[in-house]
């Protein structure tokens, strides 16, 4: 380990001698639950950072672009887990938000450690999945320096894509590649090194943030309702009827009645019922407002003052 690395708080050790092995269970997970605790305190600490890269990710979607995480090892797991959940979520394309993992799909299940070292993977990996200008890169890295990141972050700049850090070091060296520079400093783990407990813990809130605030500014939820959930299975199709009832404010049943005129359209049964109007009629005010509710119930039509 270079010095260098050592020296990075996400690899040192702990300020006190934890004999681990000496302990009981109860002890092992007591600890690691107070660990765990200063998580979202040191979250808190980057949230207007997190802030300005919802407002690039929104800007960036709004316009055409797409969302792209790159990491390696737990880091990538996160990000392809985050893109992954964005279709049945918020009803997305399943390009609109993708995860990149160094050594590909077969890293998801099994770790290859060794990927994470090649730059010029990263820089490659970005070209293979198409990121173009106008698109968002995230590098997600706890050590805010693997190299396949960089390589994946140093292209994406080239191309003139936007660009977000996610870390777990202050001053990490990937913030130098960073439009937005998210660093969320979580001391170190009870295990020394071992990142995927409070750094993966950071990482996934983190991650969870930025495409969960930038649905919701997109449109894409109502009030604190999933109204953009894609009714693929049963029981999503019984979520939309409740999504339905609780947002129009009607019964089980009316809902069910307005579900099936909409076919099974959310967002098209609500506006239906607010703007009393059919489902051709609420999808196009819908497309008006670019998908979202609240301005197509609030639309004045040119009879109205």
């Amino acid at each position: 380990m270079s010095n260098e690395l050592k020296d990075l708080t996400t690899e040192r050790r702990s300020g006190e001698a934890m004999p681990l092995d000496t302990w009981d269970s109860f002890e092992i997970v007591r600890r690691m639950n107070q660990e765990d605790r200063k998580v979202a305190d040191a979250v808190n600490e980057q949230l207007a950072f997190v802030a300005k890269a919802v407002d690039l990710i929104t800007g960036s979607l709004e316009k055409g672009g797409r969302l792209f995480y790159f990491g390696a090892g737990t880091s990538g797991r996160l990000g392809v887990l985050d893109a992954s959940e964005c279709p049945p979520t918020f009803g997305t394309d399943s390009d609109l938000v993708q995860g990149v993992i160094a050594g590909g799909e077969a890293a998801l299940l099994k770790a290859i450690e060794g990927a994470e070292d090649y730059f010029d993977e990263g820089v490659e990996d970005v070209g293979k999945n198409g990121v173009r200008e106008g698109d968002v890169v995230v590098g997600i890295a706890a050590s805010g320096r693997t190299p396949y990141v960089m390589g994946a972050m140093s292209e994406a700049r080239r191309l003139h894509a936007f660009t977000v850090s996610v870390s777990c070091n202050a001053n990490a060296e990937m913030n130098e590649l960073a439009d937005v520079p998210i660093s969320v400093v979580v001391g170190p783990e009870i295990i020394s090194g071992s990142t995927r407990l409070k750094a993966g813990t950071a990482q996934k809130l983190v991650l969870n943030m930025l495409t969960t605030a930038s649905m919701i500014r997109l449109g894409k939820v109502y009030g604190d309702l999933m109204v953009n959930v894609q009714p693929t299975n049963y029981k999503l199709r019984e979520r939309v009827k409740r999504i339905v009832a609780d947002a129009a404010e009607v019964t089980y049943e009316h809902s069910e009645k307005l579900v099936a005129m909409a076919n099974g359209d959310p967002k098209v049964a609500i506006v239906m019922h607010k703007r009393s109007v059919n489902a051709d009629q609420a999808r196009t005010l819908l497309q008006l407002y670019n998908g979202r509710i609240r301005p197509s119930i609030d639309h004045k039509d040119n009879n109205e003052s």
